[in-house]
C-alpha cells in the first residue's frame, strides 16, 4: 500500500512548497476556518518521511509559513482596524470576531500560543492582535516562539508514520502487546490524572463530598480544620497530597520490584528494547541525542536560568527557591538511587562511564521541570482549562523519557522510576510552596524568556556537547 500511494507522491520540492503553503492559509485570516490543514499537513508529511525528505527543511517550511500567515493576518488587522468588522464574513457570523476578542483579552499574549493550537480561534487571535494594537515587537516574539513549537507539534506524527512504516511491518515477536498495553496505560494515566485533578480542587465533586462528610463529626471537623488551616486561603491541597501519596506508594514499590529482577530479567525490558533498537539508525536517532543534551544538567540549566533569574529580580523568592530546590533536589535523589541500586545500563557510552541505569534522570528532571512549569501556569488560568496545560506537560515529557530508549541508554522500567521520582518531587514542592502567601507570578514576560531559553540552550548543544 505504501508503494502504491508513493506513485502519487509530489516531487521533494512541491512537497516542500505544498507543506508551507498550506502552513500559511492556515494560519491566514479568515481562510484559517476553510483550510483542513491538519489533514493535509499530516498526510505530506507521511510521504515527505517515505522519500526521507530531510527533516529540518520540511520544519522549516512549515515554521515559515506559519510565521508568514500569522504575520500577514496581524498586518491586516492592524491596517484595516474600522473596516475589519465590515467585511465578510463578519458580516454574516459576527459572532467569529466576537470570540477572537474575548479570547484575545482573556489570555493576552498567551493566546498567540494558544491561539495556533486551537482551531476555532487560529486564523482570527492575530488579527485581533492587530486591530487592539498590540505592539509589533510583542507580536513578533511571540509568532516565532508560536510557530517553533506548532511546527514539530503537527509535522513530526505523520513525518514519523511515513519514515518508519516499513520498520513497523516487521515488529519484533510480542512487540504488539507492549504497544498496546503502554498506549492503553498513557491514556488511563492522562485521563485520571485529569480527572482527579479537576475534582480534587476546591470546589471539585471529591473535594465538596469530603467536605461534607468532615461535618458529620467534630472530631472529623477539627481535623478538616486543622489540614486547612496552613494554607493561606483555608484550602487543602488534596490534588498535590494526592499525587505525593499515589507516586511514594508506586515508587517504593516498582523500585522494590526491580531490584528484585536485575536488569535485563524484565521480560517488558527486553522486548521493548527489541522493538526500540532498529529506530536509533534513523532521525529518531539524531532527535534523541537532541533531546539527551536538552536534559542533561547543562540541558537543564540553560533551559531553567532565565526563568530563574526573572523569579530572583522580580522578587518571586517563593517560586525562585522551590523550583531551584526541586531541580537540586531531584539530582541529588538521582544519584542516591543510582548508587543503592547499582543497575547497569543495556549500553554505556564514554559520556555515561561509571553512570547506573536506574532511574533515568533525563526523565525524572524533565517532569520536576516541565512538571512545575504546567502547574504555576495552571494556577493563572481557569479551572476548566487547566487539564489542557498538564496535556501539554505529558507530550513534552513523554519524547524526553522515550528517546533514552531509543539510545539504548535505559531499560523501560528506569523510564517508570524516573517518572514516579519526578512526581513525588513534584507533589513536595507544591505542598511546601502552597503554605506561603506568595507574590502572583503574572504578568510574566514569557516570551523573551522563551526565546532566552531556546538560545541558551542552543548555544550549549553547539559548544559544549557531552561535557
Amino acid at each position: 500500500m505504501t508503494e502504491w500511494l508513493n506513485q502519487f507522491s509530489p516531487s521533494p520540492t512541491l512537497l516542500v512548497l505544498i507543506v508551507l503553503l498550506v502552513a500559511l492559509l492556515e494560519s491566514l485570516a479568515v481562510v484559517g476556518l476553510l483550510v483542513p490543514g491538519i489533514v493535509i499537513l499530516t498526510a505530506a508529511a507521511s510521504l515527505a518521511g517515505h522519500q526521507h525528505l530531510p527533516l529540518p527543511l520540511l520544519l522549516a517550511a512549515a515554521f515559515a509559513g506559519a510565521t508568514l500567515g500569522d504575520g500577514l493576518s496581524f498586518w491586516l488587522g492592524y491596517s484595516q482596524r474600522e473596516r475589519v468588522h465590515r467585511l465578510w464574513p463578519f458580516t454574516r457570523h459576527p459572532e467569529w470576531l466576537a470570540r477572537g476578542v474575548d479570547f484575545f483579552k482573556r489570555y493576552g499574549d498567551l493566546s498567540i500560543l494558544i491561539g495556533r493550537f486551537v482551531g476555532p480561534v487560529r486564523p482570527i487571535v492575530p488579527m485581533v492582535a492587530g486591530m487592539l494594537h498590540m505592539p509589533t515587537w510583542r507580536f513578533a516574539a511571540v509568532n516565532i516562539a508560536s510557530a517553533l513549537l506548532w511546527a514539530p507539534a503537527y509535522l513530526l506524527p505523520g513525518y514519523l508514520l511515513g519514515h518508519s512504516w516499513d520498520k513497523l511491518l516487521a515488529l519484533p515477536a510480542s512487540s504488539e502487546r507492549w504497544l498496546v498495553t503502554l498506549g492503553l496505560m498513557l491514556i488511563m494515566l492522562g485521563v485520571g490524572f485529569s480527572w482527579f485533578r479537576h475534582h480534587l480542587g476546591r470546589g471539585g465533586w471529591v473535594y465538596m463530598r469530603l467536605a461534607r462528610f468532615s461535618r458529620t463529626t467534630p472530631r472529623r471537623r477539627r481535623l478538616w480544620l486543622a489540614l486547612g488551616a496552613a494554607h493561606p486561603r483555608n484550602e487543602i491541597p488534596l490534588a498535590s497530597l494526592a499525587l505525593l501519596v499515589a507516586s511514594l506508594v508506586a515508587l517504593c514499590g516498582w523500585t522494590l520490584w526491580v531490584l528484585e529482577h536485575p536488569a535485563p530479567s524484565l521480560p517488558m525490558d527486553r522486548q521493548i528494547q527489541a522493538l526500540l533498537a532498529p529506530l536509533a539508525d534513523s532521525w529518531l536517532g539524531e532527535f534523541s541525542n537532541f533531546m539527551a543534551l536538552s536534559g542533561d544538567v547543562l540541558g537543564i540549566i540553560a533551559l531553567a536560568m532565565p526563568w530563574l533569574v526573572w523569579l530572583l529580580f522580580s522578587r518571586r523568592i517563593a517560586a525562585f527557591l522551590h523550583i531551584s530546590s526541586a531541580l537540586v533536589g531531584v539530582g541529588f535523589a538521582n544519584l542516591v538511587f543510582k548508587h543503592l541500586a547499582g543497575r547497569a545500563r543495556p549500553d554505556t557510552p564514554d559520556y555515561l562511564m561509571g553512570s547506573f541505569s536506574y532511574p533515568s534522570a533525563h526523565t525524572s528532571t524533565s517532569i520536576v521541570l516541565i512538571g512545575l512549569a504546567a502547574a504555576f501556569t495552571a494556577e493563572a488560568l481557569p479551572v476548566k482549562r487547566r487539564m489542557w496545560v498538564y496535556w501539554g506537560a505529558t507530550l513534552v515529557c513523554l519524547p524526553m523519557a522515550l528517546s533514552r530508549l531509543v539510545l539504548g541508554v535505559h531499560w523501560a522500567s528506569d523510564l517508570i522510576g524516573g517518572a514516579l521520582l519526578g512526581l513525588v518531587v513534584c507533589a513536595i514542592t507544591r505542598l511546601s510552596y502552597q503554605r506561603f502567601v506568595h507574590v502572583a507570578l503574572t504578568p510574566c514576560p514569557w516570551p523573551p524568556l522563551v526565546v532566552a531559553s531556546l538560545l541558551l540552550l542552543a548555544a550549549r548543544i553547539v559548544w559544549l556537547p557531552y561535557v
